[in-house]
C-alpha cells in the first residue's frame, strides 16, 4: 500500500516536468559530474536527458552521490553526435552547445521556453567540433573573472536554472507537460520505484 504523502508528492512532482526540455551529455566521464548533472536536472523538472558516449564508457554512479536522481531521471543513450541530434529534430527540439565561439549567445538571450535541448561536453574538451557544428547554435555563461569557463555540472545547475527562471515566468510549471496517458503510465511506474 503507498502511502497518499507518497501519492501526491509523486502528483506533484509529476506536474513539474517538463518534457519539451532535455540535456545532452557528450562524454562526460567523471562520475560525480554526472550525478549532479542528474540532480540539477531533476530539480528543474527534466525527465530525460540523453547520454552521447563515443570514446568512453558510462561511469558508474553511486547511488548516494547523486541522492538517487538517476532513479528520476530516465536516460536515453547514444553512439554518436549525428545519432542523438537525428532524434532530437525529428522530435522537434532546437538544440544548442555550451561553447565559448564568436557566435555563441549568451545564456541570457537564449529562449528556454522553447523545445529545447542543451549539449554539455567533457570536462577536459568541452563538446566536440562535430556537437558544436550541428547544433541549431551556440551559448555561453557570460564570465568576467580570469577564468573562461565552470565545471561542467556548474555549468549545467546555471543553464537549468535560467530555463527554470523563464519558465516559471511564462506559468510552465504546475500544469502537466504530459498527455494523460503519458502521465498516468509515468505515475503508476514511479509509485513501483
Amino acid at each position: 500500500m503507498k502511502s497518499e504523502a507518497r501519492r501526491n508528492k509523486i502528483l506533484r512532482v509529476l506536474s513539474q516536468r517538463q518534457p519539451d526540455a532535455t540535456i545532452v551529455m557528450e562524454n562526460i566521464h567523471d562520475p560525480h559530474n554526472v550525478s549532479a548533472i542528474f540532480r540539477s536536472a531533476d530539480a528543474v523538472g527534466i525527465p530525460e536527458v540523453q547520454l552521447i558516449y563515443t570514446n568512453t564508457d558510462f561511469p558508474r554512479i553511486g547511488k548516494k552521490s547523486s541522492s538517487s536522481a538517476n532513479k528520476w531521471v530516465t536516460k536515453r543513450p547514444f553512439s554518436s553526435v549525428k545519432e542523438c541530434y537525428d532524434a532530437l529534430h525529428g522530435e522537434g527540439y532546437r538544440i544548442y552547445a555550451t561553447r565559448l565561439d564568436a557566435n555563441a549567445k549568451a545564456l541570457y538571450d537564449v529562449d528556454f521556453t522553447q523545445k529545447i535541448a542543451i549539449v554539455l561536453g567533457n570536462e577536459h574538451a568541452g563538446v566536440s567540433d562535430e556537437a558544436a557544428l550541428l547544433a541549431d547554435g551556440t551559448i555561453m555563461i557570460p564570465m568576467m573573472g580570469m577564468i573562461q569557463s565552470l565545471n561542467v555540472s556548474v555549468a549545467a545547475a546555471v543553464t537549468l536554472y535560467e530555463m527554470l527562471r523563464q519558465r516559471l515566468a511564462a506559468g510552465r510549471y504546475g500544469t502537466p507537460g504530459y498527455a494523460k496517458d503519458d502521465f498516468d503510465a509515468i505515475h503508476a511506474e514511479w509509485l513501483d520505484k
